[in-house]
């Protein structure tokens, strides 16, 4: 999500608006070639022309973690994973793996009746709801146990985090409130439903926030003309400070009760129901069209990979995922032949990352690559871990090895330029690998319907479609092996790119100094790598 900044006598206020003040990208632009095309895509349509056409490929199982999909989307429906064995709603485990009736996937934030999770806290929320009763009457010189110290400065950083993370959502609560009220009046008082900027332009502003927010819709039409586009958006940010507000930060707030389970049990397996899609599945049924949406049947988009089963496993609210029911996903998702696993989410703290570095080794024991997001803050993740991730650690938090199957993500925009990194991601010299496109990203949403989106979650599913891609047509390549394919087929970026320093300010840095690479993925060299590859493969093997 993109960030701005317009200042007037009343608000200091950040606009999470899906524009980012540029001209639109041409569509497809995350799949199409800076050679031929002019934008930073990832060149799959130049693999598919030059190099895949008459090859054979093998279906591959990718498992998207998210927060639902619209199994019935017609860009999605034919390339949905099936259990065939468990299909039929008999309200029995037809194949004996522990989850009824899982046609499609599983879900993990609801329960047997169907209800579902909608909404949760932030981790750092439930965190802070469990020691605060424990440590908000102690003090730095009270005499506690090695253990307890460690605890009580792990809550005191989460207190002063929670309490910023409470004050920018009121504070953004009242802002977009007021915002809208002020584009409502306005809107009533033209006597048009969807206005244009030559409206608004003839407008005359009675009073401070109404001329803020005429420069605000003056600027957001200049780049794209159609008002209700912008009023959609603003509706949107109305709708996430409210929900930071009432839900995600919200100390009284506790739905897990709908689940069922026994939380506090890290290694329960078996809960949840099959209903895949949710209350809301508008952020993985854009994810899934990423990766899979179908190529070749003239509507909609192009997914990256042609030849995919996408597993829908749900487990992200409108809110923090909880460690439970990922590690439970990951273990899901190998158990029931995933080859990739897509996860497009994450948070600051964690309650127990152990239980999901177990389930990760899991799947490196079982030839999965893992891809994930490496999130939108804008920040260096060397310095402020984001979660899950690939080190393994133990009870102290002290680093026990990493995962070698696992792909970090950031995200980048079409233009290679200073600004090819996208604004909101995160980075960082050894904890990101790659860049991948992010920001406007056309894809598929509930309803068999389409939308924009941007952030490292958009580029994450890039490149989870591209190690599909190469393991649809080299299935004998091992994960780690695609990994490293992926990353030494990039391109590299020569110019500095902007970034957001810790304090704050923008500073020009170099590709090598945000990632592990230096640069953005590229489907045409990574297929032209696993062809090499997979040809001394089979030598060897002779």
């Amino acid at each position: 999500m993109a960030f701005w900044k317009l200042r007037n006598a009343f608000f200091l206020i950040l606009i999470p608006l899906l524009s980012v003040g540029q001209d639109n990208p041409p569509p497809n632009w995350f799949n199409l070639d800076y050679e031929r095309d002019g934008v930073m895509g990832i060149s799959t349509e130049k693999a598919y022309e030059l190099l895949l056409k008459g090859k054979r490929s093998t279906p591959v199982v990718v498992a998207v973690i998210d927060g639902g999909i619209d199994v019935n989307h017609e860009d999605l429906r034919d390339v949905m994973w099936i259990n065939e064995k468990d299909s039929a709603a008999t309200g029995k485990d037809e194949d004996g793996n522990g989850y009824i009736n899982d046609k499609y996937g599983w879900n993990f934030i609801g329960n047997a009746n169907g209800e579902n999770v909608h909404y949760d806290n932030l981790e750092v929320t439930r965190l802070v709801r469990v020691l605060e009763p424990k440590y908000i009457s102690v003090l730095p010189s009270t005499p506690m146990s090695g253990e307890e110290r460690r605890e009580f400065q792990e809550y005191q950083k989460m207190v002063t985090y929670y309490a910023n993370k409470t004050q920018e959502a009121r504070f953004g609560q009242v802002s977009y409130t007021g915002l809208k009220r002020a584009v409502d009046t306005i809107v009533a008082r033209i006597g048009k439903e969807n206005p244009t900027l030559a409206d608004f332009d003839r407008y005359r502003a009675e009073d401070d926030l109404e001329k803020m927010a005429l420069k605000i819709i003056k600027k957001e039409l200049k780049d794209e003309p159609d008002f209700s586009k912008f009023y959609e958006q603003l509706k949107d940010g109305v709708e996430y400070f409210n929900n930071q507000v009432n839900y995600h930060l919200n100390k009284e707030y506790d739905p897990r009760h709908i689940v069922g389970d026994d939380y506090e049990n890290s290694r329960e397996r078996y809960y949840g129901n099959a209903d895949v899609t949710g209350p809301d599945a508008d952020h993985g049924t854009h994810v899934a069209g990423i990766i899979g949406a179908v190529r070749d049947n003239d509507i909609g988009i192009k997914g990256v990979a042609d030849n995919v089963r996408i597993m829908a496993i749900r487990t992200v609210p409108d809110g923090d995922e909880r460690d439970k029911d990922v590690a439970n996903s990951i273990l899901y998702a190998v158990e029931n032949g995933a080859k990739v696993i897509n996860m497009s989410f994450g948070k600051a703290f964690a309650k127990d990352k152990q239980v999901v570095d177990d389930a990760v080794r899991f799947a490196m024991e079982n030839d999965v690559l893992i891809v994930h997001a490496a999130g939108n803050e804008g920040q260096d993740n060397d310095a402020n871990p984001n979660f899950p991730n690939r080190n393994y650690v133990d009870s102290l938090g002290i680093n026990k090895g990493e995962a070698d199957a696992w792909i970090e993500v950031g995200a980048s925009q079409w233009k290679n330029d200073g600004d090819l990194v996208a604004s909101f991601s995160n980075y960082g010299r050894r904890s990101v690998d790659v860049f991948a496109p992010g920001v406007k990203i056309h894809s598929t949403m509930p309803g068999s319907t389409y939308k924009d989106q941007q952030g490292t979650s958009m580029a994450a599913p890039v490149v989870a479609g591209l190690a599909a891609l190469i393991r649809s047509y080299y299935p004998e390549l091992p994960a780690v092996e695609v990994k490293r394919i992926i990353m030494q087929s990039v391109t590299r970026v020569d110019q500095r790119v902007k970034v957001k320093g810790p304090d704050g300010q923008n500073r020009r840095v170099s590709m090598n100094e945000v990632c592990v690479t230096g640069g953005v993925v590229n489907a045409y060299k990574a297929l032209q790598l696993a062809a090499q590859q997979a040809s001394k493969s089979s030598k060897k093997k002779q």
